[in-house]
């Protein structure tokens, strides 16, 4: 067996026996280093870990982060969702438009598909039997509405992505807007269409009088106003990504004290999450980073490289190849590595072929949504269950596959029609 083979073998391995990914990414990095380098690599492993760490630019994960705790402990999550509620209610499917459209607007704030899950969620989930909806349809609808936290900005992936690729942030941010809507909106049309099919699981119909909506639009203006703050600063220059981030805490901090909802209890909780959430992103990324290192040393990197080259297959092939490669991976894989693990490989070899990585990014991004409610390892799956009281999560998953085909045909389009992602980084980068 090639090195290559015996590489994706012990990954397989560690994995499988449920350790944690960070260590078992490091670990990897510490086996194959005796396996094929003369050389002490593991020396390198401070150096590395600085070096993975010491970028200005990944200082914005934990200000994105905080600035979801924030949003989610001051309250604004359950009245965004009431007045998502009384807009979207009257379609088909009733308040599983709610979730998309609450998930759309709180994406846009958070930066974080975790979060935007476990946000929606938590007002959500009381609304199904109160209502009648079909079960996994909802929770479907809650767990693919999550997944858009990492496409809409400002987005924690997408900053991951422009560090391993050295491409611009605020142009991947323009570039990720218009798929983001498009998935929302594929989302909402797989709704539309069970519940036409289905009429009962579209629920009790929830109404509400044009007073009430235009009255509700008032809950709206807390994420606006973040969403304008933290993007806006970037396209006109006053600030950098990390800048922007740390601009959007003190206003949601600002929003939270006009509330009224600041508490030192609350001011704890928001910090021991953050914490909590950085250091696990974190140790993904120190561990990926030498494991990246150690491939690199060992040729590992350049052998994956040739023989992929020597396929000397056209580019949409090699498209095509990537999208199975990602799917198949993101079933047994934690997103977040995934992408730390992979993008250093595959993005170079994508750009050679005439891709823009811009495109690209976005493109890998709704590969990795895809993942996030794939099982069996979709991470948006179990934030799901976790918020149920009782039942499998077998009805999670079912819920969840008509929108990983909604995901599917949202990079068809981007590959029939790249400008969905290119044209505003275009017209405004």
């Amino acid at each position: 067996m090639g090195m290559i083979g015996v590489s994706l073998v012990l990954l397989l391995v560690l994995l499988g026996v449920c350790i944690p990914v960070g260590a078992a990414l490091g670990l990897l990095g510490l086996i194959l280093e005796p396996l094929y380098s003369s050389l002490p690599l593991a020396r390198a492993m401070g150096e590395m870990a600085w070096g993975s760490s010491n970028e200005f630019l990944l200082v914005a994960i934990p200000l994105f982060v905080m600035l979801g705790e924030i949003l989610l402990r001051a309250g604004f999550a359950q009245r965004m969702y009431e007045a998502m509620a009384k807009w979207l209610s009257w379609l088909p499917g009733g308040l599983m438009h709610a979730n998309i459209g609450a998930s759309t607007v709180f994406a846009a704030t958070s930066g974080s598909s975790v979060a935007t899950a476990a946000t929606v969620g938590t007002v959500a989930l009381p609304q199904i039997k109160r209502f009648g909806y079909n079960e996994p349809l909802f929770l479907g609808s809650i767990a693919a509405g999550g997944t858009l936290g990492i496409l809409i900005p400002p987005s924690i992936n997408l900053v991951i992505y422009g560090v391993l690729t050295n491409t611009s942030v605020p142009k991947l941010y323009l570039a990720g807007i218009l798929p983001g809507i498009l998935a929302a909106l594929l989302f909402m049309a797989v709704i539309v269409a069970a519940c036409l099919w289905r009429p009962a699981w579209g629920g009790e119909p929830v109404r509400a009088s044009w007073r009430e909506r235009f009255a509700s639009l008032v809950h709206l203006l807390p994420p606006l106003a973040i969403f304008i703050l933290v993007v806006g600063s970037i396209y006109a220059g006053l600030a950098t990504p990390t800048e922007a981030a740390a601009l959007g805490v003190v206003g949601a901090l600002v929003l939270a004290l006009a509330a009224g909802r600041v508490s030192w209890q609350m001011l704890r909780e928001v910090a021991e999450n953050t914490m909590r959430s950085t250091a696990m992103i974190m140790l993904i990324v120190i561990a990926a980073g030498f494991l990246n290192f150690v491939m690199s040393a060992i040729g590992l990197t350049d052998a994956i490289t040739s023989s992929v080259a020597g396929l000397g297959w056209p580019p949409m092939a090699m498209l095509g190849a990537m999208v199975v490669f990602y799917v198949i991976l993101g079933c047994f894989m934690e997103t977040l590595s995934m992408m730390i693990t992979t993008i250093p490989i595959v993005a170079p070899i994508m750009t050679a072929l005439g891709f823009d990585p811009i495109w690209l990014g976005i493109v890998i991004i709704v590969l990795v949504e895809t993942a996030l409610i794939t099982p069996p390892v979709g991470l948006n799956l179990f934030v799901v269950q976790s918020l149920r009281k009782s039942g499998s999560i077998q009805a999670v998953i079912v819920g969840a596959l008509p929108f990983v085909l909604a995901l599917f045909a949202v990079i068809a389009l981007l590959a029939l029609a790249p400008d969905l992602a290119l044209w505003l980084p275009r017209i405004f980068g």
